[in-house]
């Protein structure tokens, strides 16, 4: 190709030579890395790596049937949590406890007076449902000390009050006890201090000689 002059070129030559130069350019700039070396190899991995990965490999029809069996359990156990309260779920469940005889069983005086003393501590600092709360497993922590088949046997926390040995009116106090317990915790209903001095006062005419009814 001849020589081109600048006045001469028709627009494609002029890009050429301007590409030319901006390659040329390129070419000759020292900041630029233009070579690039090979890409090491890599290392073999270790023995022991490599007879993992080959006892998982034999072991994976085995591991994808425990895989499966986690997750099938994962679900039933969601589903039974989620339906064990409906009303068609009852007949699923173990036998209840039949209801104890009556008997004048009370806590120790001095664990109620502490037991007590401790809920008040919750409640004065508005803490009224925890200490409801506290109220109804401390006793039944204490029915499980006195009749421990009563607490493995039952579902929830009535069924352990029918079957502790407790007296119709303890009885009813707990069943009191418990009832608020289920609303605060399980209804979405905040106890409020009423609810407190209530299970309050019947814990404390059941556990206590000298309480108020």
């Amino acid at each position: 190709m001849g020589t081109v002059l600048p006045g001469s070129a028709t627009p494609a030559e002029a890009g050429e030579i301007k590409l030319a130069a901006a390659h040329k350019a390129f070419l000759q700039a020292e900041d630029i890395q233009h070579d690039f070396p090979a890409w090491p190899t890599p290392k073999p991995p270790p023995h022991w790596l490599v007879s993992l990965l080959e006892l998982l490999k034999a072991a994976a029809p085995a591991l994808q049937i425990v895989f499966w069996i986690g997750v099938g359990c994962g679900a039933a156990a969601l589903i039974w949590l989620i339906v064990r309260d409906l009303p068609f779920a009852r007949a699923l469940r173990r036998r209840k406890p039949s209801v104890a005889p009556a008997t004048d069983w009370r806590p120790e005086a001095a664990a109620a007076r502490a037991l007590l003393a401790e809920a008040d501590r919750l409640a004065q600092a508005g803490q009224f449902g925890e200490a409801v709360h506290l109220l109804l497993f401390r006793s039944i922590e204490d029915i499980g000390a006195k009749r421990p088949e009563a607490v493995r046997a039952a579902l929830t926390s009535r069924d352990i009050l029918e079957a502790a040995p407790l007296s119709d009116a303890g009885r009813s106090a707990f069943r009191l006890i418990a009832e608020a317990v289920e609303r605060s915790f399980f209804g979405g209903r905040p106890a409020a201090r009423e609810d407190f001095e209530r299970c309050r006062s019947q814990y404390e005419a059941f556990a206590l000689a000298e309480g108020r009814a």
